[in-house]
């Protein structure tokens, strides 16, 4: 952890100690009261909540100081308080202070899907070699990217860290507090639309990674992906492609299916040729595990050195996460998140999974704009096509993806539809049989979430 006293955080953020010790040491910060550890310092954060108003509870946990941008009543004569013109404008600079004069190779990780377990991939890899400091979960904006430098220890060589955005300019700011060595983009899809309005608005977002890496930086793109090409070939700087076909510097090759057991394939790395195993059964993670080797690579590291770290990969929370329950049920608990590629990807590589019956439990795909009625018919299509048994939809769009399913061929009596997922959570355990594949995802704001719990409570897990 970062060891700062409050001198100096007062001079590397502008700011005026009003009271407290100028030699009172911080290790631990922290933008939320509710998770307030002791002798921490508590960022008061004007966004949605102000977090002024939380000094006084942030002191009852334990904490021993606040950076402030307005006065607050003290909460004790030795409580330290530090005003500052900006408190999220300090908490960046504190964050780009930690890196400085380090020797440390920060990787940024960017894209529309798969970029936490990308991250958590390429940390994982790294960590052979390397010590690491990554992302806590999704700690990918402005505040996290930011907290999590500030937990920068002397004996971290390397940092890999997701960028996320919802708008342009997001990434940026990213960039100019921690410029990548190594950036990647994993893909670009439709996500965010109702902010950004166009893909190519999206691409433009995502190149911000590019134009802030480190002069002598490496690029490590989606070589299968046409925007993502797109702005590679506006960015000069040094490349590395992954993917599956054949103009790739990482690829897999000879993938075949084992299931329930995932996929083995060779791995194609310049000269080198690897044939490993790998225990995860979506297409998509493939994707994820050539991006950490891309990385991987740049950082010297060769895939025969890496099978024991790739084998000991697991999903992260709620993205792909397969559950066993009573009566033979499987379920896949996608629910993190959703978006039209990437449910159209789920929706094809568990398709081919062995089930008796195979049910697609969909949540609505949020932030699609004025595309979302029909980006939810196109999935109600995919659903029927690639031969799901029954299509259960959850919230308000679903109407859309069951007209989609219906003018697919799938019959009435083999869609399904409630209102919430609190609905569906009480609905769906009838519905099942023994034997079946559950697949459920949906949006963040859906808590999809909701169902898969309900099903372990109805099925226990076995």
């Amino acid at each position: 952890m970062a060891e700062l006293r409050l001198d100096r955080i007062a001079e590397t953020t502008g700011g005026t100690i009003l009271q407290g010790s100028p030699t009172s040491v911080f290790r631990t910060f922290n933008i939320d009261s509710r998770g307030t550890k002791q002798g921490e310092l508590f960022f008061a954060m004007v966004a949605r909540r102000d977090g002024h108003d939380y000094v006084a509870a942030a002191a009852e946990r334990g904490a021993a100081g606040a950076v402030i941008s307005r006065p607050v009543p003290s909460p004790g004569k030795d409580f330290a308080l530090l005003l500052v013109p900006d408190t999220t404008a300090a908490l960046q600079a504190l964050a780009k202070d930690a890196l400085a004069g380090r020797n440390i190779k920060i990787v940024g990780v960017t894209g529309s899907v798969g970029k936490t377990t990308t991250k958590e991939f390429t940390a994982a890899l790294l960590s052979t070699k390397f010590q690491v400091l990554k992302s806590e979960g999704n700690f990918n904006n402005h505040l996290g990217l930011a907290l999590t430098l500030l937990r920068i220890e002397p004996r971290h060589d390397a940092a890999v860290l997701e960028m996320g955005m919802s708008a342009s300019g997001e990434i940026r700011t990213l960039t100019a507090i921690a410029p990548p060595d190594v950036a990647v983009i994993t893909n670009i899809n439709p996500v965010h639309l109702e902010f950004l309005k166009t893909m190519e608005a999206i691409a433009a977002a995502k190149k911000e990674i590019l134009d802030g890496m480190k002069e002598d930086g490496i690029a490590v793109l989606n070589g299968d992906d046409p925007f993502v090409e797109q702005i590679a070939q506006e960015w000069k700087g040094r490349k590395l492609y992954f993917g599956l076909s054949q103009g790739c510097d990482i690829r897999a090759e000879n993938v075949q299916r084992m299931g329930y057991d995932g996929f083995k394939f060779d791995v194609i790395s310049g000269k080198e040729k690897r044939r490993i195993r790998f225990p995860f059964f979506s297409e998509t993670y493939i994707y994820n595990l050539l991006a950490a080797l891309g990385v991987a690579r740049v950082l010297s590291l060769p895939v025969d050195k890496l099978e024991e770290a790739i084998q000991g990969l697991r999903p992260y929370a709620h993205r792909g996460i397969l559950l066993r329950l009573t009566k033979s049920i499987v379920v896949i608990d996608d629910s993190y998140n959703s978006n039209p590629r990437a449910l159209e990807a789920a929706l094809r590589s568990f398709a081919a999974l062995p089930a008796r019956r195979r049910v697609a439990v969909l949540g609505d795909m949020l932030e699609l704009g004025d595309s979302a009625a029909l980006f939810h018919e196109e999935a109600g299509g995919w659903a029927a096509k690639t031969g799901w048994d029954l299509l259960i939809t959850v919230g308000p769009l679903g109407r859309y993806t069951a007209e989609g399913a219906r003018d697919a061929g799938m019959g009435q009596g083999r869609i399904f539809s409630f209102a919430s997922s609190s609905e569906a959570a009480e609905g769906i355990p009838s519905l099942l049989r023994d034997d079946d594949l559950v697949l459920v995802k949906g949006s963040r704001g859906i808590e999809t979430e909701m169902i898969v719990e309900r099903l372990r409570d109805v099925f226990k897990e076995t």
